[in-house]
């Protein structure tokens, strides 16, 4: 699944590629259920004509902002990817909604799953108004995430990966700044102390950033994996420690890599370095 930076990389993007101040002109519904909330034939009426003012990433959506005072929330899902392509491209069969713009290219939702939705609604915040805090906000400082753990008596890795409690991360950062942190997933997040919140505040920055830096991580070359809206792959998956790296090295103490299960989540450890 697209995490903060392969969302925050499409993002960048779909602004490089100048698509702020485009009308949408038309648009095509190929599977339903992606705009759930609508029926085909509203949601092409209802985006037909819009302007995109901005279009900016909370957590894991994509938003398109129009000129109307509506809004288009993304969320890839397992699979999703939007990509930019001439109005004259043929569709392939997994592009299920295409926006039509006026500058004759399409924004095309292409998703092998289905897992993946867009919502076109005047009022996002019923939405994005319940997720946690955007840990790459200046806002975001160790004081507020060690008031926001000292009350958590939950496992670190399914915390984390709360998009209630704070938003953006996935499978890979949490690992990721987890191992770098020298936590353990298991470890109760209300038990840490101020100088760990500290080191973990600085790792979730740091990977996320990290990935942001290399557009995004791409593991693989399955359909589902992550491209970029320009189709690129991400660069992140050299400069990964440990996920994925079961039995490999650890990069720090040269320990093997272990994969254990938490929360039924596939999670990548080493057992010297990160200590329950």
């Amino acid at each position: 699944m697209p995490e903060l930076p392969e969302v925050q990389t499409v993002v960048n993007d779909l602004i490089h590629a100048g698509l702020i101040g485009n009308t949408i002109r038309d648009a095509g519904v190929f599977w339903n259920k992606t705009i759930g909330n609508l029926y085909p034939n509203e949601f092409t009426a209802k985006i037909t004509g819009q302007i995109i003012t901005n279009i900016r990433r909370r957590a894991k959506y994509i938003i398109f902002d129009f000129e109307s005072g509506m809004h288009l929330l993304i969320h890839l899902r397992m699979s999703g990817r939007l990509q930019l392509l001439p109005n004259s491209s043929r569709r392939d069969k997994h592009e299920h909604i295409i926006l039509h713009l006026n500058d004759d290219r399409d924004v095309r939702f292409h998703d092998t799953r289905k897992f993946g939705r867009m919502t076109l609604t005047d009022n996002p915040s019923t939405i994005l108004g319940k997720l946690g805090p955007e840990p790459l906000s200046d806002d975001f400082t160790i004081t507020q995430f060690q008031k926001m753990l000292k009350t958590k008596n939950r496992q670190l890795k399914p915390l984390l990966l709360d998009q209630n409690f704070l938003a953006g991360l996935g499978n890979i950062y949490v690992d990721e700044a987890l191992w770098k942190a020298r936590l353990h997933p298991l470890k109760i997040a209300s038990t840490l102390s101020s100088g760990k919140v500290k080191d973990l505040h600085q790792a979730i920055r740091n990977v996320l950033q990290q990935g942001i830096d290399n557009q995004g991580t791409s593991l693989g070359d399955g359909m589902s994996n992550f491209v970029s809206a320009e189709r690129q792959r991400g660069n992140n998956a050299e400069n990964l420690m440990v996920f994925r790296r079961t039995d490999k090295a650890c990069p720090r103490c040269n320990t093997k890599i272990k994969r254990i299960v938490v929360g039924q989540r596939s999670t990548h450890i080493c057992p010297k370095c990160q200590k329950y």
